[in-house]
């Protein structure tokens, strides 16, 4: 059986950021992923390919999405080694100091036991590490980005502060897109990277290696220093012995080079310290499932669960005021898939009307041009247009009239493609209600969640949005889950959340776990509440910050006599 210092259960934000850094102090570290890697070029963008790019072992599907749904929400979360950072927009915004709240709510509370000032110097390192960079907007040709320009005039009208927030994407020094990226070799996939080709094509994986996700970063610099990194190896049990832990995983082998029918195979190993960095369904998941183990665990297990505010909004067919012409409107173009998926923000914070806001940021999002095709060559639209062209053609052949140029014919026939041109997705995240609980029913996991107690937030995040689309004059469209009271998010917190105490939290603020020496847990389960901007750097810091404590516990059990 190997033996190792820490065994580290997952590669995403926490669990990378925590290997790496106990490699660095020197000890012997073992990763285990469920996921298989993903190199630049490997990421599916044909439809056969897509429809197998989903994490189903059970159906022998080893893909990326990994989709979990549940009575009032669905949520969409990562597995490959990088986790989440494999399919986020590469947003870095660190909490505000204002939203690390202690404040009660109907049927709970939100507690913060770190403070902004304990996490900065973590934040500045994970930002250095991730290579954070702003969207080159000043200049070329970057500065010609409808979107980014069409946020910032939106957020000026309703007078809400905007920024371009630091991105972990490699634009170049001086920005140039789709360049060689100098030592971009030296990573575990052993792969050539090129900066930002502005294709939106962050959140299903970027096949140019622009993005400085997990697997580029932290997990390659891990890598050089030795630790043992196991891919498609799926936790499933772990159990405190004499001195630390057994942890048992299933290799899915078929879904490697071997025989695709092969069952998986199960294996052993055995640390002093165990980090759980599963995420937040993966980590709650796995103690509820093996809670006879751990006696101790505190009774808020499983609480806490927020969606991290996320809502989806829509602006359809902006359109503009004509200089030339005042009282006439032309199509306003904002081209959501050229750039980055995310370039910029706007925020509306916590104290700015009142106790009653919860406060929320609404980001411009992008998506592959291959989906403008899907919106608008659709079978229904383009064998209209189509067999109008091909009629004009089988007039002409009748009647004999010469038609030595047709391009304006086949121009009709695609269409002007307006619609996808002129429209944009808008992304909102904030301060939802923490009030979810998730628990097991048949062995399965379900999540209790009730909305109700966000409305006011969500009412509030939909009025916004819904002002930033007429400021572009835009027609508004919002989620059509949010008016059957269901939601999805990309951002699921809690379920292990951090307490001053075993009763109020799972784990302390350096992501111990109460009563359970040496086994802690590093991800957005950890979260007491929600972090309100995108999580993922906020994660990190706190795995940095846990590390720290880890790394020092070690040495002082190292130090004394056996």
């Amino acid at each position: 059986m190997d033996v190792f210092d820490a065994v580290v259960v997952g590669s995403g934000f926490g669990g990378s950021v925590t290997a790496f850094r106990l490699a660095e102090a020197g000890l012997r570290v073992c990763l285990l992923e469920r996921g298989k890697p993903f190199p630049p070029g490997s990421f599916p963008r044909t439809p056969h390919d897509a429809a197998k790019n989903f994490w189903d072992p059970d159906s022998r599907l080893y893909g990326m999405y990994d989709m979990w749904s549940f009575s009032k929400m669905d949520a969409l979360v990562s597995s490959g080694l990088g986790g989440g950072s494999l399919i986020y927009a590469n947003v870095l915004i660190r909490k505000p100091e204002s939203w690390f709240v202690h404040e009660s709510f109907d049927g709970g509370y939100e507690d913060w036991p770190v403070t902004r000032e304990d996490l900065d110097p973590h934040y500045d390192r994970v930002e250095r590490m991730l290579g954070a960079q702003r969207y080159p907007f000043d200049v070329e040709p970057y500065r010609d980005t409808p979107k980014t320009i069409a946020m910032r005039q939106a957020a000026s009208r309703l007078g809400l502060p905007w920024q371009l927030p630091p991105l972990a994407v490699s634009f170049g020094n001086p920005p140039v897109p789709g360049v060689p990226i100098e030592g971009g070799e030296d990573n575990l996939h052993h792969s050539p990277r090129y900066t930002c080709r502005l294709v939106g094509e962050c959140d299903l994986g970027c096949n140019f290696g622009s993005k400085n996700s997990l697997d580029f970063t932290y997990l390659s610099a891990a890598d050089r220093l030795g630790a043992d990194i196991r891919t498609l190896c799926e936790v499933r049990a772990f159990e405190p012995v004499r001195q630390g832990f057994l942890v048992s995983y299933l290799e899915h082998g078929g879904a490697g080079d071997g025989d695709p029918l092969a069952p998986p195979e199960r294996h052993t190993v055995r640390a002093r310290r165990l980090v759980l960095s599963a995420g937040t369904f993966g980590t709650t998941y796995l103690l509820l499932r093996n809670r006879s183990a751990f006696p101790a665990l505190s009774p808020a297990l499983g609480t806490r669960f927020s969606g991290n505010g996320d809502f989806l909004g829509l602006v359809l067919t902006a359109r503009e005021r004509r200089e030339d012409r005042p009282g006439e409107t032309v199509p306003r173009m904002l081209e959501p898939s050229f750039g980055p998926v995310i370039t910029s923000a706007m925020v509306r914070d916590r104290e700015e009307n009142g106790e009653a806001d919860r406060g929320f940021y609404i980001e411009d999002a992008g998506y592959p041009e291959f989906l403008d095709w899907l919106v608008e060559e659709n079978v229904l639209t383009l064998s209209h247009r189509v067999g109008r062209f091909l009629l004009r053609r089988g007039w002409s052949q009748l009647t004999r009239t010469a038609g030595s140029r047709v391009g304006r014919q086949l121009g009709d026939a695609l269409g002007k493609g307006l619609f996808t041109a002129t429209s944009l997705p808008l992304l909102g995240m904030g301060r939802d209600v923490p009030n979810g609980r998730m628990f097991l029913r048949d062995g399965l996991l379900d999540l209790d969640w009730r909305p109700a107690a966000s409305d006011r937030y969500f009412h509030q995040m939909n009025a916004t949005m819904k002002r930033v689309s007429q400021s572009l004059g835009g027609r508004y469209a919002s989620n059509p889950l949010w008016w059957l009271n269901r939601l999805i998010t990309v951002h699921p917190l809690g379920g292990a959340p951090m307490g001053r105490s075993v009763r109020e939290g799972v784990v302390d603020s350096f992501g111990r776990v109460y009563d359970c020496p040496g086994l802690s847990i590093a991800d957005g389960s950890v979260m007491p509440g929600p972090v309100g901007p995108n999580p993922s750097l906020t994660i990190a810091a706190l795995a940095d910050r846990s590390a720290d404590r880890i790394i020092e516990d070690h040495r002082q059990n190292s130090a004394r006599p056996s």
